[in-house]
């Protein structure tokens, strides 16, 4: 049992140098480079993702191959929102206690800076009736019927974020928990503190020198 991970980076406010994939990646080959055997030894691949990128399909997957597992070794990917990683690790658990492997690369990845933005349902009307349209003058009706309201984006990581029955977002059911427990901000920012307070602390005295792989961007930059 090992593990690895890539650093937290601030949030910003246009897409990251980094897809999903290459964070996991940039991890997983790291971890493996300590092994004693091959990657194409594993069993299996089992990566938790919330919101993969259109072009990050079975990430897992993606994952596998570029870490150098091999065709052999299948791969899947989990989702169960923020719990998708730890839900990553507990179906390995479950494999391996089960006799399915012996041998599983486990883990969690997100890169929601990448979410894809979407258009909204009426784009997607009119868009289907233009493809649909036959002839130049329905092509042209067709046309016509565009509004300028059409263009507003839908924002994917918005709407995964948010509870379709409840319609609260994460941080609209986090004030919820803390009027519904009596959670005061103060109690809240001194519990942050205090996290990362101990994350220095552990910093500090090299506890995390070989969970926390540095990343390289296209330009040779570090992260």
């Amino acid at each position: 049992v090992d593990g690895a991970r890539t650093p937290f980076l601030k949030a910003r406010g246009e897409a990251g140098p980094f897809a999903a994939a290459d964070l996991a990646v940039a991890a997983g080959r790291a971890l493996l480079a300590r092994m004693p055997f091959a990657p194409s030894a594993l069993d299996e691949v089992i990566v938790g993702c919330v919101i993969p990128a259109p072009d990050e399909a079975n990430i897992a997957r993606i994952i596998a191959l570029r870490l150098g597992c091999g065709k052999a070794v299948p791969a899947f990917t989990v989702q169960r929102n923020c719990a998708s990683g730890l839900q990553a690790l507990a179906s390995a658990r479950e494999r391996i206690s089960a006799g399915r492997a012996q041998l599983i690369l486990a883990g969690g990845t997100e890169a929601m800076s990448r979410a894809p933005i979407q258009w909204n349902s009426a784009m997607t009307a009119w868009l289907a009736r233009l493809m649909r349209a036959r002839g130049p003058w329905a092509r042209l009706r067709a046309a016509a019927a565009f509004r300028p309201a059409q263009l507003k984006p839908v924002f994917s990581l918005l709407l995964g974020l948010t509870d379709p029955l409840v319609k609260l977002n994460m941080g609209q059911t986090a004030e919820v928990i803390a009027e519904r427990f009596a959670i005061a901000r103060e109690q809240q920012d001194a519990y942050a503190m205090e996290s990362h307070r101990r994350l220095a602390a552990a910093c500090d005295a090299g506890h995390m020198t070989d969970e926390i792989e540095p990343l390289f961007d296209a330009r040779g930059r570090v992260h």
